[in-house]
C-alpha cells in the first residue's frame, strides 16, 4: 500500500510512503474531522492513499495573494 502526498493546488508530487505498516494514527490523519479525511484524502482501487496537503510554493504564494482562494484551481 502507498500513501502518496500531492499538492493540492499545483498537482506536484510531495512523497510517497511504500509501507504497509504504517497506520493512519501514525501519519496524524485520525485527528481529521470526516469532512476533512473526504476533502484530503482519496483511495483508489488499488488501495493506494493520495493525501492532499498545500506544497510551500502554494502556500507562499497564497499568505502574499489570499484573493488566490478564491480561484478554483489559482496555482495551475
Amino acid at each position: 500500500m502507498a500513501i502518496n502526498y500531492v499538492c493540492r493546488h499545483c498537482k506536484t508530487s510531495l512523497g510517497s510512503i511504500n509501507r504497509s505498516d504504517v497506520t493512519e494514527m501514525q501519519l496524524g490523519l485520525h485527528s481529521l474531522t470526516p469532512a476533512e479525511r473526504r476533502d484530503i484524502i482519496a483511495y483508489n482501487s488499488e488501495g493506494e492513499i493520495t493525501v492532499k496537503v498545500t506544497c510551500d510554493y502554494c502556500k507562499e504564494a497564497l499568505e502574499h495573494n489570499p484573493e488566490l482562494s478564491l480561484l478554483t484551481s489559482p496555482l495551475q
